[in-house]
């Protein structure tokens, strides 16, 4: 397809291009729709193009991986929008103390948020669901629904594309998946930075308005949980770290876990994942270029969580602060802890869930994953001096080797 493609584009017959109006034309097309609800979102996306088009050096294929992954998005909010007009359940939902797990990339979330996803009182958005969420999943049939084999089957094409990438981090149709997904239609997410280098982009998400992120996501949960719901929400993204200040307003009764690790393991670690997923659809990825980016965006993540943290004094009480090595040692005592922070009770089923969850699930079950500083031309010195705030702050010990 690449090199097809290259030759159609050289020889005036392809465009290079990604358009804004062909697209949205596209998709009001595809979805016989014509709502995109909220007008707030335009602006990110028109953002996130012009930056695709500006920064990403995507190949043939990549023109295409973002062509989908946009039309996709797009038609998705029509149905979300045109699913709420028509079924007035929907916006009659209440989300009611949401259990958020954020924290750096490679921290340990990933663990704690499938183990909390094994209370069956607990609520995590799974991965299909999220996926194609029209119409809104039924409990009778919310684990036999056909969308979810056709989320794995879509999930094993990208295993194919990127080899490694599941190692690095796993994914499947039953997994819960990432607040960073459920905002990706809102066009305000830091997933598309994850899969190409859109650089103006992510330096526009870094100081722009994440309310309206925020009041998607409720409008997201709402919509999934208006035929299935439980008794809470649990849900996660690194995503939450910098807009602190728009989750609590959204969510002002959430339960916050933050977690904590070296950042010299976090910042080449997720540098690696973001590599893998950036060769997919750009022959021109540039490592320490990207190891930068990475540096630079989760210091400044971080800074701004900090900040907001220390001025929102009234949730205090709704943070609880977890190591990484603390995590990895005894992941169940780490649950007990948030469950007892919170007043919840965890009860002997979903303890039994859990245990059977780590013994199921092994640390490098899908292969190991390798990556050093030097591969993303960081140096350790530069790593703890963009840190040195939130490492003093938290009490973020350096790992050893």
């Amino acid at each position: 397809m690449n090199r097809v493609g290259g030759w159609a584009a050289r020889a005036g017959l392809a465009s290079d291009r990604l358009e804004v109006e062909g697209l949205l034309g596209k998709a009001r097309k595809a979805a016989k729709l014509e709502d995109f609800g909220p007008p707030e979102y335009r602006e990110a996306f028109d953002v996130l193009v012009e930056s695709l088009n500006r920064d990403a050096k995507l190949n043939a294929f990549g023109r295409f991986f973002a062509t989908r992954q946009l039309m996709e998005l797009l038609t998705q909010r029509l149905q979300l929008v045109a699913a709420r007009a028509s079924d007035p359940a929907i916006a009659a939902q209440r989300i009611e103390r949401p259990l958020v797990v954020m924290g750096l990339p490679r921290t340990g979330t990933t663990l704690l948020y499938g183990l909390l996803a094994q209370d069956p009182g607990n609520r995590s958005p799974l991965s299909w669901e999220v996926d194609d969420p029209c119409p809104p999943p039924e409990a009778a049939t919310y684990h036999s629904d056909p969308r979810i084999q056709i989320t794995e089957k879509r999930f094993e094409q990208l295993r194919q594309l990127a080899p490694g990438f599941q190692a690095i981090h796993p994914i499947g149709a039953l997994m819960p998946q990432e607040c960073i997904v459920l905002s990706a239609s809102a066009f305000r997410s830091i997933r598309f930075e994850m899969c190409f280098d859109v650089a103006s982009y992510q330096e526009w998400l870094k100081t722009a308005d994440l309310a309206p992120a925020y009041r998607w996501h409720r409008r997201f949960l709402e919509h999934l949980q208006s035929r299935h719901a439980l008794d809470r929400w649990v849900v996660k993204s690194p995503g939450h770290l910098g807009p602190v200040d728009a989750l609590m307003a959204e969510y002002p009764d959430a339960m916050v876990v933050q977690t904590h690790r070296d950042p010299q393991k976090v910042v080449p670690s997720v540098s690696s994942l973001e590599y893998t997923m950036r060769c997919v659809s750009s022959d021109e990825v540039d490592a320490h270029a990207l190891g930068d980016q990475q540096l630079r965006l989760w210091s400044a993540y971080l800074q701004r969580g900090m900040e907001t943290r220390d001025r929102l004094t009234q949730h205090a009480g709704q943070f609880l602060d977890l190591h990484f090595a603390e995590i990895v040692a005894d992941p169940l005592a780490c649950v007990a802890r948030i469950y007892d922070h919170f007043g919840l009770e965890l009860n002997a089923d979903a303890e039994s869930r859990m245990r059977d969850f780590i013994a199921s699930n092994p640390r490098d079950a899908h292969g190991t994953h390798n990556y050093t500083l030097g591969m993303f031309g960081l140096e350790r010195d530069a790593v703890r001096a963009a840190f040195k705030g939130y490492c003093e702050r938290f009490g973020v010990a350096e790992e050893s080797d």
